[in-house]
């Protein structure tokens, strides 16, 4: 864990408490409850020793038995007063942080779907999966139990101290010599450990990156036999982890065993002490019994303490991390006060464009042209020309540097940039399919979508035959990423999600890449009906694919080169008809 890191993480713990209690306020009344349960509790466990203290008492006086019954009844009864209040109190907690822990959850994942496209370029998807899981669950113990328990044990540390002076001051002060000890041992146990935490959550954030990336490509790993290199990777990895582990559990070792000696030294002070002052008959036996009860309590809630702050360091490192993600900002923030477009022609214009993803590293470079409404229009170009990220400025995932891009004659800067989506429908190369069925990936949770506008978009897109022949149609499952399907039948379907939403502009981005000759004339003939009346923009490497569009911008190097039909543009003899005469070539060789 480098420095920067670190000096990350200690400031956005500033507050982090703060920000936790924020989490439980809505269920201030519950916890209220839980703990007034909690005081009666610590209430009848500083009453039992003073019972018992009375009936040794009584027993060395020769007291008659049925009067010492009494007070048996009386210590059952606390028995079962304290059982009822125990279990009362561990429901109301665990019920409250069940529903604070689903709470953070649902706010760390929308915040995560509002993030803009740069966060997931640049940030591991194992590490998100980290945060949304692992650091969400470790606040549950906090909620459930450290809070009220370490008011608890705060609370009865604090009535033994007075219940003992009030028994006899002498002795209770010198039970009280190694308090200095104490906390000096718990501060520097904080420190420690606080980092050790922070080492260990961070350890934990690489393995879970490393296994997500790796489980992804394993095909990959497999394709290139290189099992044997990940498995020694993976295994430092996992080294790495265990050490942080060790260190965290070895700085806990430490200093419960610490704590229990003190307690030890302690209870031999009160024997000691105690016992003299028994034969100077300054104390009864029963006190002395009392005190050496009370003393063992003493040190008891200490040691649970420290149980409990190793949980809670836990949880605030993982609280750190959550809170860094959640204050990620949007890069793409709606306005104040957005317009409306109303009825959307699709009208869209690029103004003097400058566009880098990161600096001044630019990948479009002073970039104008129109698109009118109705038409096709295609981007051509050499990779890493600036074709795709065209595409995703006109959806505004990125916003530019310089320039301006209009829908409609409106900025998008100044548009809702979800009514902006809603209005485009984009066809990518690499489709991706969740598990679920059929039916739910062309509606992807849109219940406004039936089930017959659902058939009617996969008929139009010549879908409908290929799930027609699936056992169970509309309604068959698919795994992960569509591991069962085709490439082209994952293209067809990408298609008729598409047009499931009904959109204005249409933009694809190499959408029959992957299809094989057959399948590609079903889209074919699709896309001739879903282009129609829609503003349509493709990326193609194909030219024979875009041939027919009513505008073809050649990029290189992230600036317009050159403008017109397919015919004008063979007639400039450029760079456009140099591509277009190679891929000839190629497609003859």
């Amino acid at each position: 864990m480098d420095r920067k890191e670190i000096e990350i993480e200690k400031s956005a713990g500033r507050g982090v408490f703060r920000r936790l209690l924020g989490y439980a306020k809505p269920y201030a009344h519950w916890m209220a409850l839980a703990l007034l349960l909690v005081l009666a509790i610590t209430v009848l466990d500083l009453y039992r020793p003073i019972i018992m203290g009375k009936v040794i008492d009584l027993f060395m006086e020769n007291v008659p038995f049925s009067q010492v019954r009494n007070y048996g009844l009386l210590y059952l009864g606390i028995l079962v007063a304290g059982f009822f209040c125990n279990f009362l109190q561990t429901w109301v907690l665990q019920l409250t942080g069940q529903n604070i822990i689903y709470n953070i959850r649902e706010e760390v994942f929308e915040h995560i779907t509002k993030l803009s496209s740069r966060f997931f370029d640049i940030t591991p998807v194992g590490k998100i999966v980290t945060r949304v899981t692992n650091d969400v669950e470790a606040l549950h113990e906090m909620y459930a139990n450290i809070l009220i328990t370490l008011i608890k044990n705060s609370a009865k540390i604090i009535g033994l101290a007075v219940v003992m002076l009030m028994l006899d001051v002498r002795i209770a002060l010198f039970s009280f010599a190694l308090l200095p000890f104490i906390v000096g041992l718990t501060v520097l146990f904080k420190r420690i450990s606080r980092m050790t935490y922070r080492i260990t959550r961070t350890k934990l954030t690489a393995l879970n990156t490393y296994l997500s990336e790796h489980l992804s490509g394993m095909k990959v790993i497999q394709i290139f036999a290189r099992e044997k290199e990940k498995n020694a990777e993976f295994g430092r990895k996992s080294k790495d982890l265990y050490k942080a582990n060790y260190r965290e559990m070895m700085v806990f070792a430490v200093f419960r065993p610490c704590i229990y000696f003190l307690s030890v030294v302690a209870l031999v002070i009160i024997i000691w002490k105690g016992s003299d002052s028994v034969i100077r008959e300054a104390i009864t036996v029963g006190t002395l019994y009392t005190f050496i009860q009370y003393i063992n309590s003493f040190f008891q809630p200490i040691q649970e303490l420290a149980e409990q702050f190793g949980t809670l360091q836990s949880a605030m490192a993982s609280a750190e991390k959550i809170f860094t993600l959640l204050d990620e900002k949007q890069m793409i923030e709606n306005p104040k006060q957005p317009q409306t477009l109303g009825r959307v022609r699709g009208r869209i214009v690029f103004d003097h464009v400058w566009f880098a993803y990161q600096d001044e590293d630019w990948v479009l470079k002073d970039v104008s042209f129109t698109i009118e409404p109705g038409t096709r229009v295609a981007f051509v170009g050499a990779t890493g020309a600036g074709k795709s990220s065209i595409l995703n400025l006109i959806g505004r995932y990125y916003d530019i540097q310089r320039g301006s891009i209009t829908v409609d004659g409106v900025d998008i800067r100044q548009l809702d940039k979800n009514e902006l989506r809603a209005a485009i429908g984009q066809v990518q190369q690499d489709v991706f399919i969740f598990t679920g069925d059929i039916g739910a990936n062309i509606r992807l949770k849109n219940e406004s979508i039936t089930d017959e506008q659902i058939r009617e978009a996969a008929e139009h897109v010549n879908a409908a035959d290929f799930i027609s022949g699936l056992p169970q149609g509309y309604h068959e499952p698919v795994t992960e990423r569509g591991s069962t399907l085709s490439a082209g039948q994952r293209q067809l379907l990408s298609f008729a999600r598409t047009l499931a939403y009904n959109p204005t502009i249409l933009v694809m981005d190499e959408a029959t890449a992957n299809i094989d000759t057959e399948t590609e004339q079903l889209i074919q003939d699709a896309l001739e009906k879903l282009m129609r009346g829609r503003t349509t923009i493709m990326v193609a490497h194909r030219l024979s694919t875009i041939q027919h569009a009513d505008k073809i911008i050649v990029m290189h190097k992230g600036e317009v080169r050159e403008s017109g039909t397919h015919q004008e543009l063979l007639a400039q003899n450029g760079i456009y008809k140099k591509l277009y005469e190679l891929q000839l070539r190629g497609e003859s060789a």
